[in-house]
């Protein structure tokens, strides 16, 4: 039953294409795309309303076409249509769970899925519904974080999560420096002077100046979306505030 004191009601989550690869190269997971969408689930029926952006990089990348010689508007509308190829994936797989799942395009292909509009996204919010924002923002040189930035700001989410496979923000690589430190939280001015690659600086300037705080977590950790949903503390708290 869907609970009147979630400590983050409307969420945007943002997941990278590369999430739901699994362990494989290329392509789509269906075990990874099936527990995804299963802990999905679970959130909008305790009353979360979420939107998600995913990007396309499991299938497709328009910048590294464009380093090889291809027109980089070109290549970056190839790469919108994969992340639209990633959503109606995960909206089949949210469906098939029960959960009234829309896919809204910021590209026209009305045959498809529907066109993004912010008020019919907040409509679906407002009555229950998980919506898939895909195709980025429409326009080329933009990413999909700086996209999820933008969707977060205008459906006025609660908190913006970019789930990716790392539990948070490191100095540096955890894997390459031993002595890389761990930041539970982080300001925005510090992410962004640093350059510590949690988003790109569009994402980040948008999100700081727009007071939108930011969670980066791990998504491969089974149920950890629902603990951090559920008020704990997992991952990096990126925000306005100073960083630990």
């Amino acid at each position: 039953m869907p609970d009147g004191a979630l400590v983050y009601r409307r969420v945007l989550l943002k997941l990278s294409g590369e999430a739901l690869m699994g362990d494989g190269d290329f392509g789509i997971d269906p075990k990874v795309l099936d527990r995804t969408a299963g802990e999905i689930a679970a959130l909008a029926a305790r009353g979360h309303e979420l939107a998600i952006v995913i990007g396309g990089g499991n299938i497709f990348r328009g910048a590294g076409l464009a380093g090889g010689g291809m027109d980089r508007v070109t290549g970056d509308h190839m790469g919108m249509l994969a992340t639209v190829i990633n959503s109606l994936a995960m909206g089949d797989a949210l469906r098939k769970k029960g959960v009234d799942a829309r896919v809204l395009s910021s590209l026209d292909m009305n045959q498809v899925c529907e066109p993004y509009a912010r008020y019919r996204a907040m409509e679906h919010l407002d009555k229950g519904r998980v919506v898939i924002l895909s195709a980025g923002t429409g326009s080329p040189f933009f990413t999909t974080d700086s996209a999820a930035s933008l969707r977060a700001i205008e459906v006025k989410a609660d908190l913006l999560i970019k789930a990716t496979k790392v539990d948070g923000v490191y100095s540096a690589d955890p894997m390459k420096d031993a002595a890389a430190i761990f930041y539970s939280s982080l300001s925005y001015d510090k992410a962004l002077a640093d350059k510590l690659g949690v988003m790109d600086a569009t994402a980040l300037i948008l999100c700081r100046d727009h007071d939108m705080p930011l969670r980066v977590m791990n998504i491969n950790q089974e149920g950890a979306l629902a603990r951090l949903l559920a008020g704990e503390d997992i991952g990096t708290l990126v925000s306005t505030g100073e960083q630990e």
